[in-house]
């Protein structure tokens, strides 16, 4: 009896040593994890939602490499409000159904303090209810149809303002009236063509014909055929993604020449000018918020566009342009930076109140000033042509164009009245 109550009580004894045992584990775990979410806060977190890969790659990688080589410059002049700024940036693989899961991860689990991202409007479109729903600071760095009036979102890349109403009153004026317009079946091309036809009539002028064309298309020759049946004065395409970039070779092959071709997009983002032989892009107008070309012109924003050429080849020698929206990229994360500094903290509803006081940024394209009724930037347009042989000239240039359309128009006012609407030109 003696020996059994000996071993029972050894055996409580140890049993009690394992559960005290037990219990600091769980203490120090719990320690180790209070420890690491501190050392996670030592960090200010930039949530990047590019396509790394799929059809939106090429300008997915530029926005990318521009971001990572903003986020160095700013973590080695010392970081924001004293701590470094991490970028987590999964590869969203053009593929709208991953924008989504990738950005309730990266709010929900990672606890981004903001959030970028997308090319297609369709990626931005398919995020920004979980941006609203989640109450987080998103930037959309891209060229695009205009139009968004959101609290949350703010959009540093070209618009209508910026590009479709400065080619049009040109082209119509240079060239002639009739417009055929060709564009990619979704929103983008969908509103871009309808910001087309408003200020082709304005300019006096009559679209003659207008093909929507789904994405992953590569094959034109009966929208060439319809084009040369038109006769049109100017050709505006309003293409996207590397499939439909396959009409300019097919364009060039079919004979005609003397039609003069118009753009918001290509050449200064997926440089069409150097992937295909001249000359598929003759006579090409593009109204852009940057290229690089712009380095070696003689415009007086040259040396402050190669400065940035250079550092991004520096840092990425492998890859083959500096599009519009790289600069796009680039110039929003300073400004971001920069209305942090001046809030004082990553507190959402202050970055944004701090944005709204009109922020500026001296970058590679020049000023970027964000409009704080429309949250959308302020800024120069370059009016890029490409010759016989694909060498890029600049015109004209346009300073600080003011994005006033949903202010004047549609009475937006995101300082006082926040909303969640895409406007159409045509409303």
């Amino acid at each position: 009896m003696f020996m059994k109550k000996l071993f029972n009580l050894r055996k409580g004894l140890v049993l009690t040593s394992l559960l005290s045992m037990l219990f600091l584990a769980a203490c120090n775990s719990e320690e180790s994890d209070k420890d690491a979410s501190a050392a996670g806060k030592d960090t200010i977190k930039l949530g990047l939602l590019e396509d790394h890969s799929g059809d939106f790659s090429l300008i997915g990688l530029q926005k990318l490499h521009a971001a990572e080589l903003a986020v160095l410059e700013i973590n080695e002049s010392g970081g924001l409000l004293g701590k470094q700024v991490q970028l987590i940036a999964p590869d969203t693989q053009s593929d709208n159904t991953k924008f989504q899961e990738l950005a309730r991860k990266l709010i929900l689990q990672d606890e981004v303090d903001v959030l970028m991202g997308a090319v297609s409007s369709a990626s931005r479109e398919a995020i920004r209810p979980i941006v609203e729903q989640n109450k987080i600071l998103y930037f959309y760095n891209n060229q695009y149809e205009g139009g968004v009036a959101s609290k949350y979102t703010f959009a540093t890349g070209g618009v209508p303002e910026h590009q479709i109403q400065t080619l049009m009153e040109g082209l119509i004026k240079d060239y002639g009236p009739k417009v055929y317009v060709i564009a990619a079946d979704y929103n983008f091309g969908q509103i871009s063509a309808d910001w087309v036809y408003k200020e082709t009539v304005e300019n006096g002028g009559e679209i003659v014909g207008e093909e929507f064309i789904p994405l992953g298309v590569s094959q034109f020759s009966s929208t060439i055929s319809r084009i040369k049946d038109a006769d049109p004065d100017v050709l505006i395409t309003l293409l996207a993604g590397a499939e439909q970039s396959a009409f300019y070779g097919q364009w060039a092959n079919s004979g005609v020449r003397d039609i003069p071709m118009g753009t918001t997009v290509n050449m200064a983002q997926a440089y069409e000018h150097l992937r295909f032989q001249p000359p598929a892009l003759e006579n090409m107008y593009v109204t852009a918020t940057f290229m690089e070309e712009l380095g070696k012109s003689d415009l007086e924003i040259a040396p402050k566009a190669q400065e940035f050429v250079d550092k991004f080849y520096k840092m990425f020698p492998n890859d083959k342009y500096v599009g519009m929206e790289a600069e796009a990229e680039y110039s929003a994360i300073m400004l971001w930076a920069k209305a942090v500094e001046k809030a004082g903290t990553t507190e959402t509803d202050a970055v944004i109140e701090a944005l709204e006081t009109g922020i500026s940024y001296d970058g590679p394209a020049g000023s970027v000033t964000i409009d704080g009724k429309t949250h959308h930037a302020i800024r120069n347009v370059y009016l890029a042509h490409s010759g016989k042989g694909h060498e890029i000239t600049f015109p004209k240039q346009w300073e600080a164009i003011v994005p006033d359309w949903l202010s004047t128009e549609k009475g937006v006012d995101l300082t006082t009245k926040p909303e969640f609407v895409q406007y159409n030109p045509l409303d």
